[in-house]
């Protein structure tokens, strides 16, 4: 089978660097060459790549939507989280990423993250690997 559930417990808001486990769901299905969905079927969590060298890019990231979609008293949504609802729309729930000769075709400096808005929760994501 080449679908892959992943479960996660995150903390109140951050990025969680997933690719190692995206690259084990590649490892186990022998794909050479491909292309690799990353999906996450929630509103106030996200999926992302970006770097992974510097954790002070995390940080800066969160800050920075924070800043542009902080929490307003004119929100109507009743749990309160429209801000989280707002930076999930903004970063999108999936990444597809190009498999070749086995690995993933990210750059060097990129790495893939879940991105939690509105925890601490348990939070999925799925994997699914498509063979050329």
């Amino acid at each position: 089978m080449n679908l892959f559930s992943f479960t996660l417990s995150t903390g109140k808001e951050g990025f969680y660097d997933i690719t190692s486990m995206v690259n084990d769901a590649i490892q186990t299905t022998h794909t050479s060459r491909g292309i690799c969905v990353i999906y996450t079927p929630h509103t106030t969590a996200a999926i992302t790549i970006n770097e992974n060298a510097d954790p002070d890019v995390q940080s800066d990231l969160i800050y920075a939507l924070n800043k542009t979609y902080p929490d307003r008293p004119e929100f109507k949504h009743m749990e309160g989280n429209s801000a989280a609802h707002l930076k999930s729309s903004t970063i999108g729930c999936s990444e597809t990423v190009i498999i070749d000769k086995g690995e993933l075709l990210l750059g060097t400096w990129q790495g893939i993250y879940f991105c939690e808005f509105d925890g601490p929760r348990t939070r999925k994501f799925y994997v699914k690997i498509i063979k050329d």
